[in-house]
């Protein structure tokens, strides 16, 4: 993997060669060395071991997934802000199955750091909201859960929030027990 200047410096350097393709008249020469720059350029702002990761969590392949990410060896050098932020999303979800105060931490730095899409980021704080909510710190969870569902614009969570909702109606209602015969005597003691 190289680090996020040198592919930018690869990706100029193309495009020199290119501009010398065209002035030597091999003008379909240049226009694949352009072509072939924009790989570089694209790989700049998505890193292409994230992308594997992604496509290994589609098939729900976890340790596939990992092993991608763990190839990223230096993040501040090789990932953009953003990218970085995916890095800690991507891992979030893996070891939030696991352990859930490492998931905490590690959606917290994903959405610091910044999502570029807001259907991301409504999963990383709904994400955020179930860790709380299970730590029973239930204002935090439904605040979380009001910014999941504001940044859910197309309702590809809305089942999943309805859902945590619900679960949190359950566990504000407080426990009665129904069906429980009291005895004259318990009525008559609480009477005087």
């Amino acid at each position: 993997m190289f680090n996020k200047n040198i592919k930018l410096v690869i990706a100029a350097l193309i495009i020199a060669y290119a501009i010398y393709q065209f002035t030597e008249g091999y003008i379909g020469n240049g226009i694949m060395y352009i072509l072939l720059s924009t790989v570089f350029i694209f790989l700049y702002f998505k890193n292409e071991f994230i992308l594997l990761a992604f496509l290994r969590l589609r098939k729900q392949d976890f340790e596939g997934a990992k092993k991608w990410l763990d190839k990223i060896k230096n993040p501040k050098g090789a990932l953009v802000k953003k990218q970085q932020g995916y890095l800690n999303y991507l891992n979030g979800i893996m070891v939030s199955q696991t352990n859930m105060i490492e998931a905490e931490k590690y959606f917290k730095k994903a959405i610091d750091l910044g999502l570029s899409m807001d259907h991301d980021l409504a999963m990383a704080k709904l994400n955020l909201a179930g860790i709380a909510f299970s730590k029973r710190r239930k204002q935090e969870a439904k605040k979380l859960l009001s910014e999941a569902e504001k940044l859910d614009k197309r309702d590809m969570l809305a089942e999943q929030i309805k859902m945590m909702k619900q679960q949190m109606k359950k566990a504000s209602i407080p426990k009665q027990h129904y069906g429980q015969p009291t005895s004259s005597r318990q009525n008559r003691r609480s009477r005087r």
